[in-house]
């Protein structure tokens, strides 16, 4: 059994889109509030869920429930940037765009429905044949198209109790919105749909630029906009469109009306108990597969030789494996699991049945790696020299520092040309935004991360503390 577990658990995938939901993906209210629609923007940093909780309701297959995941990796965001509604003054002039975009992908679900109208269905299959799963560019460069044509809907639909009518100009795809939004009004019935937008970061590794970052930012915000005023129009419908965003995306978008999203707004945030209930589920489920929601403490001993992790100078002091886990992480899912890979990967190559906790120690140095490695990706698109940025760390090779330190390495770097950003504070700004570092307080027992408290910001008066986690990838130790 023992074996086999290890071999399940080095088998786990941090992506998401790779791993067996059906078996893995592990239930919080916060998906009950999104399928209640109590909840559309789902908020966090990567590697908290996000795309796990996409992954799975676009899975559940259930009468009367409809669902599609609209994923923007890899789009040609120019396009979209070229979709303007003039209509509308900054940041509003997209949020016809994508009222297009999640009614047109409505209309792709509603053809399968059997509880439409045949001839309806009939007449949707004509119109919406695209693949939206795998070609969503060429879906939405056909929608918005001179030669898409909605006639064959009908002529003039009246929307609900105003019995006004939008007659078709199909050269004008802003028209078709309308045409659509009364089509759907009289036509989608009690029937669940959700329309969820998944990895749409994909331009943001490029808005340094101005003119980039404002129509990054105006694009987004108009795509929040216009879930809201879905939601509002569609109150009596089971019709809830679904944001999934990073955090640090989600704090940059600029709106008079931000403090409207609240009620929508969930926060994909964990702590201790939470990540304990999650690992407890998820070993659990690499022992049997269909396996119940069992105790943390006797699943974790099935796969842990019981001991205290040694560490510090000569190896004096020592903490249990939970514990030392706990602190090369940022509290977030992927990061426990791509230590429990590593060290299921270690005990296997020992021939072991179990891991010891001298295989913790092993595991540091993968593990710091990947942690680097994450955090680069984040922070690149703020700060496109980042990797040079912390090997200011590795020259460095101090824990703890004084801010002065740090810029005076910084300047080195600029004044080599090895850095192109100049503002050393801005960049102390974000790495505390992203938890490379932290403030050391005069009390040596403790540290303010952001990821432990959301609302910390940095003292530039105190000393700085970089992430544990990142410790032997910096070469600190």
């Amino acid at each position: 059994m023992s074996i086999e577990l290890l071999e399940e658990i080095e088998n786990w995938k941090l992506e998401a889109k790779l791993e067996d939901n059906e078996r893995y993906f592990y239930h919080t209210r916060i998906v009950h509030k999104i399928l209640k629609g109590q909840k559309l923007y789902v908020v966090g940093r990567k590697g908290t869920g996000k795309t796990a909780i996409s992954e799975y309701l676009n899975s559940i297959s259930e009468p009367n429930y409809f669902a599609q995941k609209l994923t923007f990796k890899n789009f040609p965001f120019n396009k979209l940037y070229e979709l303007k509604d003039k209509g509308f003054t900054a940041p509003n002039q997209y949020i016809t765009l994508w009222k297009y975009v999640i009614y047109s992908t409505v209309c792709q679900l509603m053809k399968n429905n059997p509880s439409i109208d045949l001839d309806s269905r009939d007449k949707l299959r004509d119109i919406f044949n695209d693949d939206i799963e795998n070609a969503l560019p060429n879906a939405v460069e056909r929608w918005t198209g001179f030669k898409f044509d909605l006639k064959i809907l009908g002529s003039g639909i009246g929307f609900g109790n105003n019995k006004e009518t939008v007659e078709f100009d199909g050269d004008n795809w802003i028209k078709r919105v309308d045409i659509l939004e009364r089509f759907l009004f009289n036509q989608i019935g009690v029937d669940k749909y959700l329309i969820m937008f998944d990895e749409l970061d994909e331009d943001y590794k490029d808005i340094v630029a101005l003119e980039k970052y404002n129509q990054y930012t105006e694009l987004l915000t108009s795509l929040f906009k216009a879930v809201q005023d879905i939601r509002a129009r569609f109150k009596d419908h089971k019709f809830f469109p679904v944001i999934f965003i990073r955090d640090d995306i989600y704090d940059i978008m600029q709106d008079p009306d931000k403090t409207k999203w609240i009620d929508y707004k969930v926060d994909l945030d964990w702590d201790e108990a939470s990540i304990k209930n999650l690992l407890a589920f998820r070993i659990a489920r690499a022992i049997d597969p269909n396996a119940k929601p069992q105790n943390f403490d006797r699943v974790w001993s099935q796969l842990f030789i019981r001991g205290l992790v040694k560490y510090g100078h000569k190896q004096l002091r020592g903490m249990p494996p939970f514990e030392y886990i706990t602190r090369s992480s940022l509290l977030r899912p992927r990061d426990y699991i791509r230590f429990l890979q590593v060290c299921a990967g270690i005990a296997l190559e020992n021939n072991s049945l179990m891991i010891k906790p001298d295989y913790l120690n092993e595991s540091d140095k993968s593990f710091s790696n990947y942690l680097r490695s994450e955090l680069e990706d984040e922070i690149h698109g703020i700060i496109p020299d980042i990797h040079r940025i912390l090997d200011i760390f590795t020259i460095l090779r101090k824990q703890t520092l004084k801010i002065e330190e740090f810029k005076v390495e910084f300047d080195n770097a600029v004044n080599q040309g090895l850095i192109k950003t100049r503002d050393y504070q801005f960049v102390l700004q974000m790495l505390f935004h992203f938890s490379v570092i932290g403030n050391q307080p005069k009390q040596a027992s403790h540290q303010v991360f952001r990821y432990k408290n959301k609302e910390a910001r940095l003292n530039m008066k105190e000393n700085i503390i970089v992430h544990r986690g990142l410790f032997r990838s910096l070469q600190i130790l």
